[in-house]
């Protein structure tokens, strides 16, 4: 499972859209079109899932000391 990501086109930084699905699910998927408000420029972004990409969450143990 990962979140959809896009880039902001103001600042360059990606930026989570807050849509959570898998490779498979996002590759199936018809073109569409989606708003999001970005936390960086604090303005809406309007995008095409041409745009996006899919970032995978970490597993719940990784990142964590042993």
């Amino acid at each position: 499972m990962g979140v959809v990501m896009i880039r902001c086109p103001a600042t360059g930084r990606e930026l989570a859209t807050g849509i959570r699905m898998t490779h498979s699910e996002f590759q199936r998927m018809p073109v569409f079109f989606a708003r999001c408000y970005c936390q960086f420029c604090r303005s809406e972004h309007e995008w095409f899932a041409r745009d996006a990409w899919i970032e995978d969450e970490p597993l719940p143990h990784e990142g964590r000391a042993a």
